[in-house]
């Protein structure tokens, strides 16, 4: 799971969030940090095992100004696929 970076979009396998697709904002120690813009907003993503996540071929580019509503529509949009 080395290809794992920041803007990766995943799926979560396992917890609350299961089967919801949420994006990498930070990998630290074996852990990734997620948001979906909803529920977990940018400002307080989730800590995830990187064990419970499957990546997904999705990249976002963060060099942008990235704000939660706008990540909630890009994964509203990945998840209509």
């Amino acid at each position: 799971m080395t290809d794992i970076r920041i803007g990766s979009i995943v799926r979560a396998l396992a917890g609350r969030e299961k089967d919801r697709f949420m994006m990498v904002t930070d990998i630290r120690d074996g852990f990734v940090f997620l948001a979906d813009g909803d529920e977990r907003r940018l400002a307080a993503p989730k800590k995830k095992n990187i064990r419970h996540i499957a990546l997904t071929k999705t990249v976002i580019d963060v060099t942008d100004e990235l704000t939660d509503r706008r990540l909630r529509t890009l994964l509203s949009e990945y998840d209509k696929r």
